[in-house]
């Protein structure tokens, strides 16, 4: 997937329901019409980077990991590195995070948009992410590996997740993941 195509399926994402999304998504589209190094790491004082919410085969757990630099729990992501298909990013970044093989795209479309401030580390100044969301589904035999960037990785139910000190945007995305549980057991 390329700029242009990236740029088309943000703008025909369906968020009349989802107003802070909408800001997000104008601001992504600006960023891309504005920035042609908007995919770098060193674009600053913005980029965009790629993450995925990982939930069980069965849809009734997900999984996080604690963020060793950042110290608290997040899905998986990370930076484009110059590549402009953000779902191939968010793939990466979620087997290179959790090791789990055969992870399955839920839908190639973004399930969530949200832009949230990096704090200054080591040379880095502070910075916004402009984070497209995606969820992956984890196979059934999912093993998982701990990489150098996590200090943990644990499977939460829903509601075990509303327990914790997580971040506005990700509890928005949990809070989504639920309702469309509920809608599909209903339905």
């Amino acid at each position: 997937m390329k700029r242009a195509e990236f740029r088309q399926i943000l703008a025909s994402l369906d968020l009349s329901d989802r107003l802070h999304e909408q800001a997000c998504r104008e601001q992504m589209i600006e960023l891309l019409d504005s920035c042609p190094d908007c995919f770098r790491r060193d674009t600053f004082p913005a980029h965009f980077t790629g993450s995925a919410f990982v939930v069980s085969a069965d849809g009734v757990r997900g999984l996080l990991h604690h963020h060793r630099k950042l110290d608290r729990w997040l899905q998986f992501g990370g930076h484009c590195d110059g590549e402009e298909d953000v779902l191939s990013v968010a793939r990466r970044e979620a087997y290179e995070e959790s090791g789990i093989n055969g992870l399955i795209v839920a839908s190639a479309r973004p399930f969530d948009l949200d832009i949230h401030e990096i704090p200054a580390l080591g040379t880095e100044p502070a910075h916004f992410h402009y984070d497209v969301r995606y969820v992956l589904i984890a196979p059934e035999d999912a093993k998982l590996r701990t990489s150098p960037e996590s200090k943990e990785l644990r499977w939460f139910t829903g509601e075990e997740m509303k327990e914790w000190s997580l971040e506005p945007g990700l509890l928005r995305l949990i809070e989504r993941w639920q309702a469309l549980l509920i809608r599909r057991s209903h339905g």
